[in-house]
C-alpha cells in the first residue's frame, strides 16, 4: 500500500479547509513566539524543524537547518540534524509533536509540495507564512484527503 501522501498526489485538489468546528491544539506562547521569529529572521528561506511533546505537551522546539539549494522555495532538513534530534527527544522522553516550516512569501497554508512531500502523518504540520508583513502561524493535520486545520491555543508555559 502506498503512503497517504503519495495517493494524495493526485487529489491536489482536495487541500480542504474542514468547514465543521477546528479540533485544538496547546502550543505555549513562548514557543509560538520563537518559531514567528525564527521566520523573520530568515524571510528569504525557508526555516525548518521539529517540536517535541511529553506527555501530549509540546515542549521543546528544534530548529533544524534548511540545506535545500533552492531554500527560498522549500525545505530539506539536514539529515544528520534531524536524526539528531530525535535522539535527543528519546533521551528526554518527546515525542514528535509537529514539524515546521515558514512560507517567506506566502500564506500559512500547505502548498501541493508540503502535500505531496509530508512523510509524519501522526505529527502536525506547522506554517509560518510571512507574506503580508506580518508572520502567521497555523497548524494542520493530516487527513486522508488532505490537511485539515487546527486550532492553535497559546498558553503561558515554558518551552525550550
Amino acid at each position: 500500500m502506498a503512503h497517504p501522501a503519495l495517493e494524495a498526489r493526485s487529489r491536489l485538489s482536495r487541500l480542504r479547509v474542514n468547514p465543521s468546528p477546528e479540533p485544538s491544539v496547546h502550543f505555549s506562547r513562548a514557543l509560538c513566539h520563537r518559531l514567528r521569529a525564527e521566520a523573520t529572521a530568515q524571510p528569504t528561506r525557508e526555516v525548518c524543524g521539529l517540536i517535541g511533546a511529553r506527555s501530549g505537551v509540546a515542549v521543546t522546539h528544534y530548529p533544524i537547518a534548511n540545506i535545500a539549494p533552492d531554500a527560498s522555495l522549500r525545505y530539506h532538513m539536514d539529515p544528520a540534524a534531524q536524526i539528531a534530534a530525535f535522539r535527543v527527544m528519546r533521551l528526554r522522553g518527546e515525542t514528535l509533536a509537529a514539524i515546521y516550516h515558514s512560507h517567506p512569501a506566502g500564506p500559512p497554508i500547505p502548498s501541493a509540495r508540503d502535500l505531496c512531500e509530508w512523510s509524519y502523518p501522526e505529527a502536525l504540520c506547522l506554517i509560518v507564512g510571512l507574506a503580508g508583513g506580518r508572520p502567521r502561524l497555523r497548524a494542520w493535520r493530516w487527513s486522508p484527503a488532505g490537511f485539515v486545520p487546527v486550532r492553535i491555543e497559546s498558553r503561558h508555559a515554558a518551552s525550550r
